[in-house]
């Protein structure tokens, strides 16, 4: 299944994409996707569902991001081995774990705002992986057991802000609009292997990334389970799992960010996002 939320910031409706690409309202089913509509047995019964019985949306709504009440926004860093040698980093020896605020969180199509005083605010295509049920101290054998499913998340960063400002990386990465998530939450018994998707990344119809989750360091089995050793995971928290490389920083020379660009990325089978940079008021 392909969930989501549409609407207007703040006012989302849960929703499921049909296999025609309408949007279906789910709002008369459960009240949003967070929780235990997330878990094995919530999303069962979603799926015993006719989609053609739900209501249709009409028009073109925005899309926001597809879970609801988040409390953990982990991302996991330098988990590409092309990337990082891309960055000049080495190899991790274990997952680098740093946290995105949840102020960062926003729609698929939402503008980036380019902060005040920003220079080199840089884009990152990732995998996202949704957890559906609590988790905490899990195996990397039952890692998947917790995993509701999977979405497209662009990882936006300020390189200055992440790197010379005090080594701090979250600062860099927890501005407002730097987590674009969705379109849609595509549940896992769609994804057969999330260690084989191509995914990419344009601007301005540039292609800068090109890559593909075979060449993360460490997998999802590996990153839940690490990460859940941590934090506790909660239904509809979010682990963005690290890029390929063809970030910005990684150029030669370096290339940023700035107000009136399009984003574009996406990837195979999770959906694609499209973002316009606007200068932050």
């Amino acid at each position: 299944m392909k969930l989501l939320r549409y609407g207007p910031p703040g006012q989302e409706k849960p929703g499921l994409l049909d296999a025609a690409g309408t949007i279906r309202d789910l709002s008369g089913v459960l009240p949003d996707f967070s929780g235990d509509a997330l878990s094995a047995a919530g999303l069962a019964k979603l799926a015993a569902l006719d989609p053609a019985s739900l209501p249709a949306v009409s028009g073109n709504p925005r899309l926001g991001p597809p879970v609801a009440h988040m409390k953990n926004f982990v991302c996991i860093g330098l988990n590409y081995a092309d990337h990082a040698a891309e960055t000049g980093a080495a190899i991790p020896k274990e997952p680098i774990i740093f946290l995105k605020s949840l102020g960062a969180l926003c729609g698929p199509n939402d503008d980036v705002e380019i902060p005040k005083n920003s220079q080199k605010t840089d884009w990152e295509v990732e995998l996202a992986i949704v957890i559906g049920t609590k988790a905490k101290n899990v195996s990397e054998a039952e890692a998947l057991d917790y995993v509701a499913g999977y979405a497209v998340c662009n990882d936006v960063s300020e390189r200055e802000f992440q790197i010379e400002r005090g080594g701090q990386w979250d600062k860099g990465k927890g501005c407002d609009t730097f987590g674009p998530l969705g379109p849609w939450l595509v549940t896992k018994d769609e994804v057969p292997d999330p260690q084989d998707l191509a995914m990419f990344c344009e601007v301005d119809g540039h292609r800068y990334q090109d890559g593909s989750t075979r060449t993360m360091i460490f997998g999802v089995e590996k990153v839940v389970s690490y990460v859940s050793q941590f934090i506790t995971l909660h239904p509809g928290d979010v682990i963005t799992t690290g890029t390929p490389p063809g970030v910005g920083m990684g150029q030669k020379p370096p290339v940023y960010l700035k107000p009136g660009q399009t984003i574009r990325l996406g990837i195979a089978g999770l959906g694609e996002q499209v973002q316009k940079t606007v200068a932050a008021a």
